[in-house]
């Protein structure tokens, strides 16, 4: 049986719901809506079982910690998606917070507001920042766990109104189409 291929999305609150879903369409995958909330409702395993039924490749999902520096819901869920044996995570968009609470991890890339692709880190605004570490409550586990991709984007749906959904949640887009850029790159069959 193929692995249901996966791209993780760290926020849930309504307004990156809503450029979540669109940005999931324009790359031709699936959002799983359910997953979506301030904190993650659903828990890893109904997230699974929700992957399990998608039509669309690749699937979209969002875990959200609402604040919580430890593993909240959110990190909790993205564990069990990542370990579970019939899913394939492509990468994560690791989406900033403000300032440097809460964890941090090394992004691979980052797409700034106004959609440049750049090597270092962003803000909760899209800004560049220097060096590679973003912030924000759901990343911890992301700091051991092997993910292919990590790119960093400001709040979707948000950045000055740059990647609000009437104009088609550009910059959630580019961050999607990054990672499966780069799983296309690796061999790694996408079926859009």
């Amino acid at each position: 049986m193929d692995k249901k291929r996966v791209i993780l999305v760290t926020d849930g609150d309504t307004v990156a719901q809503s450029a979540v879903e669109t940005a999931a369409h324009n790359i031709g995958g699936r959002c799983i809506s359910l997953s979506s909330g301030n904190p993650t409702v659903l828990s890893g395993e109904e997230i699974v079982e929700q992957i399990s039924k998608a039509e669309h490749d690749p699937v979209v999902v969002m875990v959200d910690d609402c604040g919580d520096l430890g593993a909240g819901r959110g990190e909790k869920a993205m564990l069990t998606i990542m370990n579970n044996p019939e899913i394939e995570v492509l990468g994560v968009v690791a989406v900033a917070s403000n300032g440097k609470e809460g964890n941090s991890v090394k992004v691979d890339c980052s797409i700034t507001k106004d959609g440049k692709k750049i090597n270092h880190a962003v803000d909760k605004n899209g800004n560049e920042l220097p060096g590679q570490k973003i912030y924000g409550d759901t990343l911890g586990v992301l700091r051991y766990a092997k993910v292919p991709l990590i790119v960093g984007i400001g709040d979707p749906g948000k950045m000055d109104g740059k990647d609000d959904v009437s104009i088609g949640a550009p910059i959630t887009t580019a961050a999607l189409r990054e990672i499966l850029n780069a799983a296309s790159n690796k061999g790694t069959e996408i079926y859009e």
